[in-house]
């Protein structure tokens, strides 16, 4: 079994909208590259590390830098939640930062004796 990520057809039918027009020669597989770049980002690789089944890692990249400039995945983004017709903004943080046992004496003296 493949850990690999693809998109399903239903997902591609949702985001096809938001893609920019293809202007002469036409771009790859648009599943495929979309697929490597969410596996890519999901698992925080380096573009150099993605699977050959994504195609090239050059591909990748370019389309995710040039699709990022021009602002499609934020439109993306937008567009999917605007579907959900949500009203309210739910955010969640995942942050952890671990932190060193002194971290919380920063105003003790040495020796363990507030100033």
């Amino acid at each position: 079994m493949s850990d690999l990520f693809w998109l399903t057809d239903e997902q591609m039918a949702k985001l096809s909208p938001f893609f920019p027009r293809s202007h002469g020669k036409p771009r790859v597989d648009d599943k495929r590259v979309l697929s490597g770049i969410i596996f890519i980002n999901r698992n925080g690789l380096r573009w150099r590390d993605a699977p050959k089944e994504y195609g090239p890692h050059k591909t990748l990249y370019s389309r995710w830098k040039r699709w990022s400039e021009k602002g499609i995945f934020a439109r993306m983004m937008v567009g999917l939640a605007a579907e959900h017709g949500e009203e309210k903004t739910v955010m969640i943080d995942a942050t952890y930062l671990k932190a060193h046992r002194t971290a919380t004496s920063m105003a003790a003296k040495k020796g363990g004796v507030a100033a």
